[in-house]
């Protein structure tokens, strides 16, 4: 019997997780991956679950320490930088790039292609065809559409679905461990750090460092800061170059004005830990994410699925973006490992709507605090206008049982 086929459509993490798990499958995939440069560098820090390590010993990859780095302690600073809440805790926080190329570099140049970029897909009974913006067209059994938040597969199939300004962004930065100051870096960097300006949150943590490294000396430390930022006003403004050029929702780094950069930075010493304000002001380039839900009514549609954020986007206060890749990627696999596509792509379906709803639902919860900071301060209930530091720790050091909550629940839903 003839290798069934397997086109994926994104060649990020949730599409090589989907390569990874549908070859050992059976099937044979080609990823195409719209970037004419492999995607290593992007991204920063990652959490991981106990799901997404046991899919990674599934396919080959021991996450073992040189993968990630333990966090064991919990602070919250004040913003005289004094520690008033320290707490145990057990986390291993590792990048991006260091599981991109884990999952990149054992598939081979044919079976990765960089400079892809879908134009439409066809399909039949039998067949599903991907054509590409150059007139390249390959056909196969399935289609996988891998390809993000802004994904053209789910634009072809689900026009009406967009994904929803959640009404704040996410300020990154990350310096290397050695740009660090030794007293600063004495005191917080092999820790978990949070502040809590009002109507804010920021996270700080260590990660592996540009070069994936996770031997002391070589590592960085990233800052993730939620601001609310007002869709007509702020958001405008924020994404708006130094030539007056407005770039939506979302702006290239590079392009961010001069005068954001040293607002933001300068904001920075004056709300949060000037331990954490001096890294931040040390990144020659922070740059903002604005945070948004996602979710679709479907995922299947013929012989395509979608996964992955392509289909649902929880806000990352869940910390599960990868994890839930994983997931459904590893249900697709196991749906369609029989002959018979169609069914086991319902199968997967019903197996996976449920857990994007719930993962969607879930964020919108934890991120309910800063969401409602748009509001009038009227409007806002007590615990909108101001957040117990309890409350926070106890929603941090649950993630991998909330997730697994959600999962539950989903399977009971999907019978």
């Amino acid at each position: 019997m003839p290798a069934r086929h397997a086109l994926i459509i994104g060649g990020s993490l949730g599409g090589l997780l989907a390569a990874h798990l549908l070859r050992d499958a059976g099937w044979e995939v080609t990823v195409f991956e719209r970037n004419t440069d492999d995607l290593t560098g992007r991204g920063a820090g990652l959490s991981t679950h106990p799901q997404l390590l046991e899919i990674l010993r599934r396919i080959g990859i021991d996450f073992d320490e040189s993968m990630g780095i333990k966090v064991d302690t919990v602070l919250c600073l004040d913003r005289s930088g004094h520690v008033f809440l320290e707490e145990k805790t057990h986390r291993v926080m590792s990048s991006w790039g260091r599981l991109y190329r884990s999952l990149r570099d054992p598939l081979s140049g044919e079976s990765y292609r960089l400079a892809a970029s879908l134009a439409r897909i066809e399909q039949d009974a039998q067949r599903v065809t991907a054509v590409f913006a150059d007139g390249a067209r390959a056909s196969g059994d399935l289609l996988v559409g891998a390809d993000g938040i802004r994904s053209t597969v789910r634009e072809q199939f689900l026009p009406e679905v967009e994904p929803q300004y959640a009404g704040y962004v996410a300020w990154r930065a990350m310096l290397e461990e050695s740009e660090i100051p030794a007293a600063i870096r004495e005191e917080i960097f092999e820790r978990y750090t949070f502040c809590l300006p009002e109507g804010e949150h920021l996270l700080a943590y260590p990660v592996p460092g540009i070069a994936n490294e996770t031997q002391p000396g070589r590592r960085a430390y990233n800052i993730v800061w939620y601001r609310p930022a007002d869709p007509e006003k702020t958001l405008v403004d924020l994404c708006t170059d130094a030539a007056g050029r407005y770039h939506g929702t979302s702006i290239p780094p590079p392009l961010i004005r001069p005068d954001v950069t040293v607002a933001i930075k300068a904001t920075a010493h004056q709300l949060v830990a000037p331990q954490i304000a001096e890294i931040f002001a040390r990144t020659e380039q922070p740059f903002f994410q604005p945070i948004f839900d996602l979710e679709s009514p479907r995922m299947v549609f013929g012989r395509v699925a979608l996964l992955g954020d392509a289909a649902f986007v929880a806000r990352p206060h869940v910390g599960a973006g990868v994890t839930k890749s994983a997931l459904d990627a590893a249900s697709l696999a196991e749906a369609t490992s029989s002959n018979d596509v169609a069914a086991g792509l319902l199968r997967y379906e019903r197996s996976q709507l449920p857990f994007g709803k719930g993962l969607v639902a879930l964020g919108r919860r934890e991120g309910a605090y800063l969401t409602a900071q748009l509001k009038p301060r009227e409007q806002r209930s007590a615990a909108e206008l101001k957040r117990d530091i309890r409350d926070v720790l106890v929603a941090h050091n649950s993630r991998s049982e909330s997730l697994r909550s959600v999962l539950v629940a989903a399977r009971a839903a999907a019978g």
